[in-house]
């Protein structure tokens, strides 16, 4: 019987987040799972591990590695990986939305190939201070924290993709998925069929679902709708609209449907999803 893999919106989670980043120590995580992280990957997720003391055994699609420490790991969407963690182990996990960089992962980037594909490199000062940079601005709330956050991952992906070897040119798979992206990146309000995407790419439903399912383990479908959910979370986290307005901004006719749909896709109605990021101002 083949090994189901999980498929993980968040590391460690299956809900979506709408920061532009998320930062945190190796420690945070692995202690909770006695220094060992399954297998999983994540649809829409890049990773950069740096890891500083101690020791890890990486696996990333089949390949078991030790490497050397201090090191940094690069996690391109869809990839699966696991960790055994000598306890202790000191480092920083970066999980990057590939679809908030596209200066990193978009089809005209120059850092797109180098980290389309999973890699290891000895870990510079410049990769080692952006991180500790990252971690203190990602936990702080300085103003125009977004803003620096991105500005200072860009940054780190370009000392990454530096440091990592050349790798082959992108596959007919990347290529279709970052088509697949664009158009849903333009039509994600218009409430596209799966039938439209795959007109619009000129392949078959069948074979865009065989795509979608080898490249980030979900079938076309549940995909999309990955990506309307995210851009919900992001709406209710960043803007003041209100709850209707947002379900009527990604397409939705009735406000009712949208707060079910919501609460089907992320387990908390929009409004109670919305205070965790916002939290009601005291008298």
């Amino acid at each position: 019987m083949s090994q189901i893999i999980p498929t993980y919106a968040l590391y460690g989670e299956s809900d979506a987040f709408p920061d532009l980043l998320h930062c945190e120590e190796i420690t945070d995580r692995a202690s909770l799972h006695d220094w060992q992280i399954a297998p999983h990957r994540h649809p829409n997720l890049h990773q950069i591990f740096v890891l500083l003391g101690g020791q890890a055994q990486i696996r990333v699609d089949g390949i078991h590695q030790i490497p050397a420490l201090p090191f940094v790991l690069s996690v391109p969407r869809g990839a699966v990986h696991s960790f055994t963690f000598a306890q202790g182990t000191q480092g920083f996990v970066l999980t990057l939305p590939v679809s908030e960089f596209p200066a990193a992962f978009g089809e005209s980037s120059a850092l797109r190939t180098r980290l389309s594909a999973w890699g290891t490199a000895p870990l510079s000062e410049a990769v080692r201070d952006t991180v500790l940079a990252i971690s203190a601005e990602h936990h702080g709330e300085a103003r125009d924290r977004a803003v620096m956050l991105h500005a200072r991952a860009i940054q780190l992906l370009c000392h990454v993709a530096r440091g990592l070897p050349d790798t082959v040119a992108p596959t007919s798979i990347d290529k279709h998925m970052e088509r697949f992206d664009a158009e849903i990146r333009s039509h994600l309000r218009d409430h596209w069929t799966l039938k439209d995407y795959s007109a619009a790419l000129m392949i078959t439903p069948t074979h865009l679902n065989r795509i979608t399912r080898q490249s980030v383990g979900l079938s076309a479908a549940r995909y999309i709708e990955a990506r309307l959910f995210h851009e919900a979370c992001r709406l209710l986290a960043y803007t003041r609209m209100g709850v209707a307005e947002v379900g009527y901004t990604l397409g939705f006719n009735d406000p009712a449907y949208f707060s079910r749909a919501f609460r089907r896709h992320t387990g908390q109605a929009p409004s109670a999803y919305r205070a965790r990021f916002n939290p009601p101002e005291q008298a």
